[in-house]
């Protein structure tokens, strides 16, 4: 069975895809340079104009038709909705049969199946008064969130991208509009007196055609599914450029991107998107600004760039970087006063449930920035710049002379553990595993999982997976969620259901910060950590030297009875199966690709 990305979403997508076409302007392959322009065309004599550069679109267009016919307005006001969900042709002609039918008034709403990146195509048929008419088009992520108004005490916008707007629609002809996450449209007609037939409706799907190399199943369906959705919610986000968000922000966030990384380096491999974003943002943040305006994000840059040097061993790649590391290394180290405290500007930033807490933010962007400067001091040492080197890991040193108190911060103690700042086992029991999976959040969901492994915790981590991103699933989702909060989950509604009477709408009432109601984007790849975490503790894979010469096979199954996989690396597939003996010990079987040294 072929592992390309639409196997991992067969049961969803059985049925949907209709046609897929890679035109013209087709993209590179996975991993090839995303952007790049192809050689002006000549055309006539010398004399006449050069033609414009090309820029390839490494995107690939799908149609996905609707699934179902969630509401429609009442009465009369709609006809033959059903016929929405036909494939049809994908083109209007003089003979379309009839279709659904928008009367004065009317409006319907529809579910594609799942998130999806892009806008919706709506062919129109025949209307008695060839003037175009003006229809009503508005994109959810949520059921709620396409029946809403923008504006109101559910936070409905089009910050980003524009999910609620009227448009005119031509008499027998085809409208495309949209460039947005969504998974549900909702269609109104808003002229007096008149009808519209709508004759086909789908999805314009945008999405780069990349083979999802890396894989994981276990005995737990669950667990599963969290894997495949932290992937597909990644791959949704490598657009352009690698986004944190679909519908919000659309921004190349450099924090975001740590955990957006790994997720990639375990499903696609090293894919060049990760440099080109990289790139974009150092080269629009001359120092002494910080990336992002978050002080923070400058040091995940550095950490990013030490889990791609880590994997691809790509020194060529490392020296350009030498004229913004090298000074920004410099900068971190001033970031530490005579005590030994990190002392980095405002904005100071760990994720946005810790943010009011001064002293965790504290706790953790201390032990963040030890992180870093061991991460710059091994770059630097590559770089034969040993100077620099050594001050890292000079200033580093003073870091751990100073241990502050995380509180009851589950971002600053899984931090402080992953830094060595204080013993894993002992914040894990205080602080990490108290609660389960509550007072987490979906960026630093990841660190507390790499921390709860640290103090030997598989159990507890594979709980909190099962309980934290799969209550997104119950919910509905198909992607993971900018942030989420179990005590949400009391008495709510579905995402992809009409909130009934007397429920909380999972979406519209809950949020906070930047994030509120509708503003709430349910696809966010600093959510797709359990994707990374289960390829490197369950399937035990972890690479030791940089290239991934030498790996490290370490499998941890906690109440799993087996697992299986594959992980990608330059030199090919590692591929492992983990089964449970009767006695309690595990049998692996392990192939490594020529020039990979697997040990145990």
């Amino acid at each position: 069975m072929s592992n390309r990305w639409r196997i991992i979403w067969v049961s969803v997508l059985s049925g949907l895809l209709v046609a897929g076409a890679r035109g013209a302007s087709a993209g590179p392959a996975s991993g090839s340079a995303p952007g790049a322009a192809s050689k002006p065309s000549r055309v006539g004599t010398a004399s006449l104009a050069r033609t414009p550069p090309i820029v390839e679109d490494p995107r690939v267009r799908s149609y996905v038709i609707p699934q179902r016919v969630i509401w429609q307005s009442p009465g009369t006001t709609v006809e033959n909705a059903p016929a929405l969900l036909a494939a049809g042709r994908g083109q209007v002609t003089l003979d379309n049969p009839d279709g659904c039918v928008l009367h004065e008034g009317g409006g319907v709403l529809v579910d594609f199946g799942r998130e999806l990146h892009g806008g919706v195509q709506i062919m129109i048929g025949r209307m008695r008064d060839q003037t175009p008419a003006r229809l009503r088009v508005r994109f959810g992520e949520s059921v709620s969130e396409a029946m809403s108004a923008l504006g109101g005490d559910r936070n409905a916008t089009n910050d980003h991208a524009v999910r609620d707007q009227s448009v005119l629609a031509p008499w027998l002809g085809t409208l495309e509009i949209g460039n947005t996450g969504f998974r549900f449209v909702r269609l109104d007609l808003e002229d007096k007196g008149r009808s519209i037939p709508l004759v086909g409706l789908r999805a314009v799907s945008l999405l780069r055609d990349l083979e999802y190399r890396g894989s994981f199943r276990c005995s737990d369906e669950r667990l599963n599914r969290i894997w495949q959705t932290g992937a597909y919610t990644v791959h949704l986000n490598m657009q352009d450029y690698l986004w944190d968000g679909i519908k919000r922000d659309r921004l190349v966030w450099i924090g975001d991107m740590h955990p957006e990384t790994r997720t990639i380096l375990a499903v696609f491999g090293g894919h060049a998107i990760i440099p080109r974003s990289l790139d974009l943002v150092r080269d629009e943040t001359p120092l002494p600004k910080w990336m992002n305006g978050i002080s923070s994000y400058s040091l995940w840059w550095v950490l990013i760039h030490r889990e791609w040097h880590q994997y691809t061993a790509d020194r060529a790649y490392l020296e350009q970087q030498r004229g913004y590391l090298v000074p920004l290394l410099r900068q971190l180290c001033t970031c530490v006063d005579a005590q030994g405290q990190e002392k980095l500007p405002e904005t100071r930033f760990l994720d946005w449930p810790s943010r009011a807490d001064k002293q965790a933010t504290h706790a953790g962007l201390h032990a963040l920035l030890a992180l870093t400067l061991d991460a710059g001091a091994e770059l630097c040492e590559v770089l034969q710049e040993s100077a620099r080197a050594r001050q890292c890991r000079d200033t580093a040193s003073r870091l751990r002379q100073y241990l502050p108190d995380p509180g009851a911060s589950k971002q600053a103690a899984a931090l402080m553990a992953l830094a060595d700042l204080r013993d894993a086992r002992q914040l894990n029991e205080q602080v990490l595993a108290v609660g389960g999976a509550a007072r987490m959040s979906t960026f630093y969901g990841y660190y507390v999982l790499q921390a709860r492994a640290q103090a030997g915790d598989i159990q507890g981590c594979l709980d909190c997976i099962r309980t934290y991103w799969g209550g997104m699933l119950d919910l509905g989702a198909t992607s993971f969620w900018e942030d989420f909060d179990l005590a949400w989950t009391q008495n709510a509604a579905r995402i992809d259901e009409l909130v009934p009477e007397g429920k909380k709408d999972i979406h519209g009432d809950f949020g906070n910060y930047c994030y509120q109601g509708f503003r709430h984007s349910l696809c966010h790849g600093w959510a797709s950590g359990p994707t990374a975490w289960l390829s490197e503790h369950v399937l035990g894979i972890r690479i030791l030297a940089p290239g991934g010469a030498k790996v490290r096979i370490d499998p941890h199954l906690g109440d799993l009875d087996w697992a299986e996989g594959t992980f990608p690396l330059r030199q090919g597939l590692i591929r492992v199966r983990h089964v449970r003996q009767a006695d309690g010990s595990v049998k692996s079987e392990v192939t490594a690709p020529e020039g990979v040294e697997a040990v145990r």
